[in-house]
């Protein structure tokens, strides 16, 4: 971690265990080298610095380009090795940095629903996380959180102290479809991001909030 990332992620683990008195379960399932893709259920603003403050590495999240044209926040979320994307995250140039990033061994955090949840419940996957797994070749750790959307979801104003738990699932190898995938055919190519993505998202459904 550079001093910029270390000083926010204590940070947060400072407010994550305190005022949400959060639960960790199974952080030890990430692994701390090499690619991999952190995939979550996303409920609230509170999500991407929870996924990644547990870890004891860096981890990279997605954040919306326009905030890169603050000069202090492009400053900070550089050092954070933010990735930008565009308001919706499907761009090719988005598509391309989550990439490359991938490629320079970081972990991302993803969500493979796209978009905070408005009720609460879990959502369906989009395609997009399972061509990111194709074209990356990266591991996939499902994460799920519970609490995050009672604390500080789309109807709070103001994050509440409601307790936080996070946890990490078995690292899910997609390796057998992404060999089929470099062989397929267009429409076989789309089945494979679609079946990816919600394989992903029935992993992160199964998770129970205790110690396994």
């Amino acid at each position: 971690m550079n001093l910029v990332y270390r000083a926010g992620w204590l940070s947060f683990k400072l407010l994550y265990s305190t005022y949400f008195r959060w639960r960790v379960f199974n952080r030890e399932r990430v692994p701390l080298t090499g690619r991999v893709i952190l995939a979550s259920n996303h409920a609230s603003f509170l999500d991407p610095p929870l996924v990644g403050s547990p870890i004891n590495r860096q981890c990279s999240f997605l954040a919306r380009d326009t905030l890169f044209n603050n000069p202090i926040a492009r400053w900070v979320l550089h050092r954070w090795q933010a990735i930008p994307v565009d308001r919706d995250g499907s761009s090719a140039a988005g598509l391309k940095r989550i990439l490359e990033a991938l490629k320079a061994d970081r972990a991302v955090v993803l969500f493979p629903e796209g978009t905070r949840t408005r009720d609460g419940e879990l959502q369906r996957a989009r395609s997009g996380v399972g061509l990111i797994v194709v074209k990356s070749g990266a591991p996939v750790v499902p994460v799920r959180i519970w609490g995050s959307y009672e604390a500080f979801g789309r109807h709070v104003k103001f994050p509440k102290p409601k307790q936080i738990t996070v946890k990490y699932g078995q690292p899910l190898d997609f390796s057998a479809l992404i060999a089929e995938a470099k062989t397929a055919s267009k429409e076989r190519s789309k089945e494979i991001y679609e079946q990816i993505s919600n394989e992903i998202m029935a992993a992160i459904t199964k998770l129970e909030p205790k110690a396994d």
